[in-house]
């Protein structure tokens, strides 16, 4: 990857963070918390899919109309089903299940895991080999963070919840870079709107059963959680991520160390956090292990 490109794909692996950070604070808002819950974490997940999906379908026609529809290959099929499964179902449902029962700061602890996830797949897939000052940078930086936001929890919640973010964890890494793969040939723009479309049989028969029985009861700062996730945390910042990965997943992997930190900045407005000394200091942290990993060679397998 050239000077040219590393920028490029830094630059949208940043417009893709930035519009994921806010994720977690808006499926807070969405789901609401145990004592006090608004819409169901399965129609928040398969609700804003379906959303994205209906507009994808009108993004994938417009495409058609101008000569630059890419269909789907027969062998791309099961990467599609693949990163359906991780970023449609997986990542998504299982985030809005932990963050009905904690906070979005320890829910944060699965955006800390997702980039050394991400780096390790992509690396195994795309047979690249990151040196080990890369992976001590990656790791140090995963660590700065997890220590951050369980000290910032006050401690590790034991239950379900953890599980519910494992679990989002690992099939977010998998959707990540399933979609990262078809890239190159589909385009950054249609991977994820084909994954939307070709999962509307099933998203839409599940957020239409799952649908609030009387709309009006949801409060309005919850349909706005939902609105964003829809818009862009399922649709529009997949097409920078996507595209940001497809020109280097290990490298781009690592800006997303500093997604909770954006989190917690959005969440300072959105649900009343207090942002303090502690955490400037360990943003300012992790902020130097990426400008530090970003400098460290990342070797091209044979057959990449």
């Amino acid at each position: 990857m050239n000077n040219a490109q590393e920028r490029e794909a830094l630059v949208w692996g940043l417009v893709g963070v930035t519009l994921f950070a806010a994720t977690l604070p808006m499926t807070r808002l969405a789901v609401g918390p145990t004592d006090a819950p608004q819409l169901s974490p399965w129609f928040v997940t398969f609700g804003r899919a379906a959303v994205a999906g209906l507009l994808s379908i009108a993004y994938l026609w417009l495409q058609h109309a101008r000569g630059r529809l890419n269909l789907p290959q027969k062998a791309e099929w099961p990467l599609l089903a693949i990163t359906a499964f991780g970023v449609i179902v997986g990542f998504p449902l299982f985030l809005a299940l932990a963050l009905r029962h904690v906070p979005s700061t320890h829910g944060a602890v699965v955006t800390a895991l997702l980039p050394l996830s991400t780096a390790l797949l992509g690396a195994l897939w795309y047979r690249q080999r990151p040196s080990a000052g890369f992976w001590a940078c990656a790791v140090l930086g995963s660590g700065l963070v997890l220590g951050f936001m369980v000290w910032r929890a006050g401690g590790i919640y034991l239950g379900a919840a953890n599980i519910y973010l494992l679990i989002a964890m690992t099939t977010g890494a998998f959707g990540y870079i399933g979609g990262a793969r078809l890239t190159p040939r589909l385009g950054a723009e249609q991977v994820i709107c084909w994954v939307l479309v070709c999962s509307l049989p099933l998203t839409i028969p599940i957020a239409w059963w799952f649908a609030p029985a009387v709309p009006s009861a949801i409060g309005g700062m919850s349909w706005l959680g939902f609105i964003y996730v829809a818009l862009f945390s399922m649709w529009i910042g997949f097409f920078a991520w996507y595209r940001a990965l497809a020109l280097g997943a290990v490298r781009v992997s690592q800006i997303q160390l500093i997604q909770p930190f954006l989190s917690l900045l959005f969440a300072v407005p959105l649900l009343g956090e207090r942002l303090d000394t502690v955490t400037v200091v360990f943003a300012l942290a992790v902020i130097a292990t990426v400008f530090v990993g970003k400098k460290m060679p990342v070797h091209q397998g044979a057959s990449a």
